[in-house]
């Protein structure tokens, strides 16, 4: 590769975008094939708990720093009584799982979820039923979470052996009711008045929670982004947060096509942001609407497997994409997509975290281990807090099928004042040739680089594989970054994640 092809980044620390919210970082479990049964909960694994939850998905867990996980949907909400999940285990019923032909045997429910994410150091981001339910079955849920006491569900709570309220401040107003495939989908105009009156009851029992209505299911979805403005009409004054969905794959195998997809997730950001900000206006209001983007991955390598499961079984193998190496970098660009939003992008969720479309995966009985997608995730949440600074980015470019002028270097840069430490993480989407890479810190003085974290792989399908875990796995890069008067020379290898860690003072 010649210089004329040469990337370069200049970042300043006081040009910021936004203070990255934590809760960006964040995942989702949902009643889906394996991701609770064989998940996080298995009472007879030979590593299992008190409680029956697997402490080597645990240790995984907690090395993702994952700080709210999103429960218990997804598709399962819209048809799910939690009452269903609450008191003695032996009295709870079996049920139909209507959205992913399954049995739910509701041996995991509300309150030993709540024990898991203490165990997990993490936090609940809880789904309400707006499909088949409505806001009284959400207040009740809202009180028997939230009441301290003296209540009718909060001292049934109490009876179930929890005195002290859960104390849960993230809550989803149901999940894509704009997907027919949704038990009690509806129209934008319907889900707006059920998502403002549910709001409105559950502020009135707890007014310090957060709210998060639906958005579009998908970009592809014939009422996006007319969906998202209706719903704001009816909802602005009682939500905080409005939801994107976007999943991404590959089937034609066009991997050059496949890492431009991110660029469409930037434009979809934009778009969502734009329709919050004119609601806003019209409605001339002073609250800023921010955005929750509650599912987001790649989900394609399952479909056909999926088409072949025997229907009405518990835990049944679903949505479980073993992911490659290029998956991992897709990840990572849709991790900057996020970052350089930082300012309006407050959640977000992989989608999901543990066998179901997740970056770990579990044998019944057996190992855990990590996919491809897990290094990605980890290293933007354990080094990606703090601010993001503006990324002044030159790149050569290439177009795709779908895309033009789509930058070979995908990058952003985060400042952990705290820390004293500038994180940048970058990918390299030319599949054939390294990318010669400066990044411009003039405003930070005595600055050092730490490390130059890669993940890289000569064989772009390479996977993790419980007899292989390791097969693709981070090293410090061979051509690591170099610190040169305040600015930083590195060669990023071809199809890689980057991430470049520099210590500041």
């Amino acid at each position: 590769m010649t210089t004329k092809n040469k990337a370069s980044m200049i970042v300043d620390k006081d040009f910021r975008v936004g203070e990255v919210d934590k809760r960006i970082y964040g995942s989702f479990i949902e009643h889906l094939g394996r991701a609770v049964y064989g998940g996080i909960y298995e009472p007879d694994h030979p590593g299992a708990d008190e409680q029956g939850f697997r402490s080597d998905v645990l240790e995984l867990v907690k090395g993702l720093d994952v700080p709210i996980v999103r429960y218990p949907g997804g598709n399962f909400v819209s048809g799910y009584n939690w009452e269903d999940g609450v008191g003695p285990k032996e009295l709870r019923p079996r049920k139909l799982d209507l959205a992913w032909r399954t049995v739910e045997p509701n041996w995991v429910g509300l309150n030993e979820f709540m024990d898991w994410c203490k165990k997990a150091n993490t936090e609940a981001m809880m789904a309400v039923n707006l499909g088949t339910r409505g806001p009284d079955e959400a207040r009740n849920l809202l009180e028997y979470a939230n009441h301290p006491a003296g209540s009718y569900w909060s001292d049934l709570r109490a009876s179930h052996g929890y005195a002290k309220p859960h104390a849960i401040k993230t809550w989803c107003l149901g999940n894509e009711m704009d997907g027919p495939w949704q038990m009690g989908s509806k129209t934008a105009y319907e889900y707006g008045r059920i998502a403002n009156e549910a709001a409105k009851v559950m502020r009135w029992t707890d007014p310090t929670i957060e709210l998060v209505a639906c958005g579009s299911s998908s970009i592809q979805m014939a009422t996006y982004p007319e969906w998202e403005a209706t719903v704001l009409e009816q909802a602005y004054e009682n939500v905080d947060y409005l939801s994107l969905h976007q999943y991404y794959g590959n089937r034609d195998g066009d991997t050059a096509n496949f890492l431009a997809q991110s660029v469409g997730m930037d434009s979809f950001i934009h778009t969502v942001i734009s329709v919050c900000d004119y609601i806003q206006a019209k409605k001339r209001g002073k609250k800023k609407i921010h955005l929750s983007f509650d599912e987001w991955n790649v989900w394609f390598h399952s479909n056909e497997q999926d088409s072949k499961l025997e229907p009405w079984t518990i835990a049944p193998p679903q949505l479980e994409d073993i992911y490659n190496h290029e998956d991992a970098l897709l990840v990572g660009c849709m991790l900057i997509s996020l970052l350089k939003r930082a300012d309006r992008v407050k959640m977000a969720c992989m989608a999901q975290l543990v066998n179901v479309i997740a970056p770990i995966m579990t044998e019944n009985g057996g190992a855990a281990w990590k996919q491809t997608i897990y290094y990605p995730y980890m290293h933007a949440s354990v080094f990606g807090r703090g601010t993001v600074l503006v990324p002044l980015v030159k790149s050569p470019k290439y177009d795709s099928k779908d895309f033009t002028d789509v930058p070979y270097l995908e990058s952003v840069a985060v400042y952990n004042e705290q820390l004293g430490e500038v994180t940048v993480f970058a990918v390299n989407r030319h599949l054939d040739e390294e990318l010669p890479f400066e990044i411009d810190l003039r405003s930070f003085e005595q600055s050092r680089v730490i490390e130059h974290i890669v993940l890289e792989s000569d064989d772009l399908k390479a996977v993790n594989t419980a007899k292989e875990p390791n097969r693709v796995k981070p090293h410090v890069g061979g051509n690591a970054a170099q610190m040169d008067a305040g600015k930083i020379e590195a060669t990023l290898p071809k199809a890689s994640w980057n991430v470049i860690r520099v210590k500041i003072g």
